[in-house]
């Protein structure tokens, strides 16, 4: 089973066994010995992180009325919406409304309108996906302020993103994937990673919390034994959870049964511990320069297995189910660009 408990990590004895521990920052790291899942586990979990709240750095006690005080209450662990929050939305949020407290904290958050928010806006045109996050934060934190009666205006009504063209990440092409299989060999992690981002598509933040838990076995109708993968993607999953069910690809299952793990998850640091998001990604591109691919990334093989359902003919419907697409809008990009081929294909024909 996963333990997905904030301050629990693991390790693995010389043995083999693996350890549990609640890790708190200036703590003292405290082993729970009780089995998982129990009410004895969950006890003594409570009582090792008592009195930790996840609360935004301390500064100067805040003005109350200001634009620091504002951020504060939302920020605040007290705050339903905010803990809710994906850990990675809290972090750019909180960066983004940390730039804005650096020139105004201690302005009085009811004299700011419209005006100011472009003006902020676009202090970052040279960075625009800046810029955006940091409209996004505001316009969260006001919606929440209005609802929760802090804030009497919303000065973030009305006002747009600076538009950009992006690529975003570049797909991974089939002669790339062989590149990097002829570096990273089945037995090695890297091969481990990219199979489990490739054969599933989901997220970096998926692809480091899989492990053997989420592998089924299920008896078809005809007494066929069919091994599938069961988990609910980390993206919202505290806010509109998106539970997967996909069959296991037997390449995929081939590279996870030579490459044998004895943690919660297939993949996990040098350390034996398991990875941050962030920390994965940088690990990945890391192999993708050992291979030569530079260019590419975790993300781009997302994008990849997403295009290439698209160009061989499925559905925006099945590319959702396949990937944990949550609107059509997302999926019909990629079957809109393969119909776009396709069609460009048969026109050619018909000139000929």
């Amino acid at each position: 089973m996963r333990i997905d408990l904030k301050y629990v990590v693991e390790d693995t004895d010389r043995h083999g066994n693996v350890r549990l521990y609640v890790r708190v920052p200036g703590k003292k790291k405290i082993r729970i010995r009780e089995r998982p899942g129990t009410p004895a586990f969950m006890d003594a979990y409570k009582e090792a992180i008592s009195g930790v709240k996840d609360t935004p750095p301390q500064h100067k006690p805040a003005k109350r009325g200001s634009f620091r005080y504002l951020c504060q209450l939302y920020m605040s662990a007290d705050n339903v919406e905010w803990t809710r929050l994906d850990p990675a939305t809290r972090d750019w949020q909180r960066r983004a409304l940390e730039y804005i407290c650096q020139a105004h904290a201690d302005k009085p958050v009811a004299l700011m309108t419209s005006k100011h928010v472009k003006r902020l806006r676009d202090e970052l045109r040279d960075t625009p996906s800046q810029s955006q996050k940091l409209l996004k934060a505001l316009r969260a934190m006001f919606v929440w302020a209005n609802e929760a009666e802090e804030a009497d205006n919303n000065p973030t009504v009305g006002v747009k993103a600076i538009k950009f063209m992006t690529t975003g990440h570049h797909a991974w092409t089939l002669s790339e994937v062989e590149q990097f299989e002829k570096r990273h060999p089945i037995g090695t992690k890297a091969r481990l990673a990219m199979a489990l981002l490739l054969y599933t598509s989901w997220r970096r933040e998926d692809a480091v919390r899989l492990g053997m838990q989420h592998i089924v076995e299920i008896r078809k109708p005809d007494g066929s034994i069919e091994k599938r993968i069961r988990y609910r993607q980390a993206k919202n999953e505290h806010r509109n959870p998106v539970h997967m069910d996909v069959p296991l690809h037997p390449d995929l299952a081939a590279i996870i049964d030579a490459t044998p793990s004895n943690h919660l998850t297939f993949l996990v640091t040098a350390h034996g511990k398991s990875f941050t998001p962030a920390g994965f990604g940088n690990w990945f591109r890391e192999r993708c320069n050992e291979a030569n691919l530079p260019h590419c990334s975790a993300h781009g093989l997302r994008k990849a297995t997403a295009s290439r359902l698209a160009e061989r003919g499925a559905s925006a419907h099945q590319i959702m189910a396949w990937t944990g697409l949550r609107t059509l809008t997302e999926a019909e990009r990629y079957t809109r660009a393969a119909r776009q081929a396709m069609l460009a294909d048969d026109a050619l024909a018909k000139l000929k």
